[in-house]
C-alpha cells in the first residue's frame, strides 16, 4: 500500500533577503506598504509541496503516489529530475495550454517568507481525480492545491474512510467558513504552522475545542521554537531537532510531513512521528533548495536516536 501525496508540484524561484523584514515593514505604515527588498541570491529548484513530501518519503525508503497537475510543454526538465530520484510522475499529468506552477519566494533571516504564486495547470488539478489511482492507498495528504481540487479529494478520501492529512498551507485563504470546516471535518489530522492555526480559528469561526472535537489531532509547527501536537485534552510539545547549520527555511514544513507520514503509515504513536517530522525539517534548513536533503533510512533511524535518545520503533 502507498502513501499518496496531493497538491502543487512548481517550479521555486527562492530569493534569501539578507535582513529582517520587520526591520523594514513597519506596522503602521501597512495600509500603504510600498517596499522593495535587495535580494543578492536568488536560486531556481523544483519544488511544489506534493513533490517536496514526495521526494522525503523516497528518501525513507517509500515508494509514494503524486496526484497533481503540471504543464503540456515545461515539464521535461522537472520530469527528468523525478526520473533520476525514483518518484514515479504515472499520476502527474501534463495539461496542454497551461503553465506548470511557479513559487517567487523571499525567506529573511528569520525564516520568515513573502510568497507570490501562479498556479498555472494546478488551478485544474481537479481534473486529475482520485479515480485515476488504482492501487491501495494506505494515508494520504491533501497539501496545497487548486481549490476545487483540495475540496474534492479530501471529501472523497473521507468517504472512502482513508487516514487523510489536511494540510492547507498557502491555500488556507481561500476557502469560506463552510468549506474549512468541511476540510477539518473527520481529518485524521489537520496541520499548519502557527500562523495558519490562527487564521484556521478565526475563518472558521470555531474555538480550539471545537476543532479538536472535528479531526483526530492537530499539529502546529512552530519553526525554530518546535511544534505541538494536540490529540483530545493532550497537548504535547514536540522540540525543535537543533540543524547543523541554517541555509534555507523554504520547504522545511513539506519535509516535516513527509517523515510524519512514514511514521503515520506504520501505526507509530503520534508523538513519534512528530518527532521524525521535526528531524526531517531541521535536516532541510541546513540545505539549500526544496529537495536537497540526503539521507538514508539507516542514517535518518542513528540521527533519530541520537536527537532524542531512543530508537525508532
Amino acid at each position: 500500500m502507498a502513501v499518496l501525496c496531493t497538491g502543487s508540484v512548481a517550479v521555486d524561484h527562492i530569493m534569501v533577503y539578507h535582513g529582517r523584514f520587520r526591520d523594514v515593514i513597519l506596522p503602521d505604515r501597512i495600509h500603504m506598504l510600498n517596499v522593495s527588498f535587495h535580494v543578492p541570491q536568488l536560486r531556481r529548484s523544483f519544488g511544489g509541496c506534493a513533490a517536496n513530501i514526495a521526494y522525503h518519503l523516497r528518501l525513507l525508503g517509500e515508494d509514494p503516489i503524486v496526484l497533481a497537475a503540471v504543464g503540456g510543454d515545461d515539464f521535461d526538465a522537472y520530469a527528468a529530475w523525478l526520473d533520476r530520484h525514483g518518484i514515479r510522475r504515472d499520476h502527474i499529468v501534463g495539461l496542454a495550454g497551461e503553465a506548470t506552477a511557479g513559487a517567487y519566494i523571499t525567506t529573511d533571516l528569520e525564516d520568515n517568507q513573502i510568497i507570490g504564486f501562479h498556479p498555472g495547470a494546478m488551478d485544474r488539478a481537479h481534473e486529475v481525480g482520485l479515480e485515476r489511482v488504482k492501487e491501495p492507498i494506505e494515508v494520504a495528504i491533501v497539501s496545497p492545491n487548486g481549490k476545487r481540487a483540495m475540496l474534492e479529494l479530501a471529501r472523497e478520501l473521507k468517504r472512502r474512510r482513508l487516514p487523510t492529512v489536511i494540510d492547507p498551507g498557502q491555500g488556507l485563504p481561500l476557502f469560506e467558513r463552510d468549506e474549512l470546516v468541511e476540510l477539518l471535518d473527520g481529518a485524521a489530522v489537520y496541520v499548519v504552522n502557527d500562523y495558519e492555526w490562527s487564521l484556521t480559528l478565526s475563518r472558521s469561526a470555531l474555538g480550539e475545542e471545537d476543532v479538536l472535537r472535528r479531526v483526530g489531532a492537530v499539529l502546529v509547527t512552530r519553526g525554530e521554537k518546535g511544534s505541538t501536537l494536540r490529540c483530545g485534552p493532550s497537548s504535547v510539545d514536540i522540540p525543535v531537532v537543533p540543524a547543523a547549520r541554517v541555509v534555507d527555511p523554504t520547504g522545511c514544513g513539506d519535509a516535516y510531513r513527509a517523515a510524519f507520514l512514514y511514521g503515520l503509515r506504520r501505526g507509530l504513536a503520534l508523538e513519534t512521528c512528530a518527532k521524525m517530522g521535526s528531524l526531517m525539517g531541521s535536516l532541510k534548513v541546513a540545505e539549500a533548495g526544496t529537495q536537497s536533503v540526503r539521507i538514508g533510512l539507516a542514517e535518518f533511524r542513528a540521527r533519530y536516536a541520537q536527537a532524542f535518545g531512543s530508537e525508532l520503533p
